[in-house]
């Protein structure tokens, strides 16, 4: 935390509640749940690219366990050497709109508002947590995800600007980048997210 506040010394007041999200995060994967994220257009991208972090190796190795790689050799006698040393430790994470099919669907079908929430639906357990990517606050299809999957026990983080707009409202950690243009909160979502799938990764994976 304190190298990410020393490069954006404008996420100073943000601390406390990045802070919080990194321990939801952690407690979430320590009790076998798991990430889901949305978001539109940078957020869409943000999504995916948080995805790309957490299931696979982002600072470190993240070798497989001996254990694990009993486990796999005992299961399968067809698995080799160089793939169990190839094969990274993962936590596990979904970008919900990457369900390309089933979104595009859902909105011809029934409701675009409701594409996420959907997906959200289907793969969300309690124990879960929910990142909802919004500039302004205020998509109407992150705010139903967010609303839906408090109502499913999953916990929401918020990942917002300006106000932090209605998802303040539900989320129940709010992280709001502290300007007000759609491409300088972007850019400054970005350290954020960095930040959290750092400390998360180093927080499971010793190398």
């Amino acid at each position: 935390m304190k190298e990410l506040i020393q490069r954006y010394p404008i996420l100073q007041d943000c601390q406390s509640q990045i802070t919080a999200a990194e321990q939801a995060l952690i407690r979430c994967y320590e009790k076998g749940g798991k990430l889901l994220i949305c978001g539109n257009g940078g957020s869409c991208a943000d999504a995916d690219h948080i995805v790309g972090e957490l299931m696979k190796g982002f600072l470190k190795r993240r070798p497989l366990p001996d254990e694990k790689k009993e486990q796999m050799r005992k299961n399968c006698g067809l698995v080799t050497e160089d793939i169990l040393e190839k094969l990274q430790g993962s936590l596990p994470a979904i970008s919900l709109p990457s369900f390309t099919a089933l979104n595009t669907a859902f909105c011809n079908d029934v409701d675009p508002d409701l594409l996420y929430a959907q997906a959200l639906l289907g793969l969300g357990r309690e124990g879960d947590v929910l990142l909802a990517v919004s500039t302004s606050g205020n998509a109407e299809n992150v705010y139903h995800a967010a609303v839906v999957a408090k109502s499913l026990g999953i916990t929401v983080i918020g990942l917002t600007g300006r106000d932090g707009g209605r998802l303040r409202e539900v989320a129940d950690i709010s992280v709001c980048a502290p300007e007000t243009q759609t491409y300088r909160i972007q850019e400054l979502h970005l350290p954020i997210y960095h930040y959290l799938c750092a400390a998360v990764e180093s927080h499971f994976f010793s190398r």
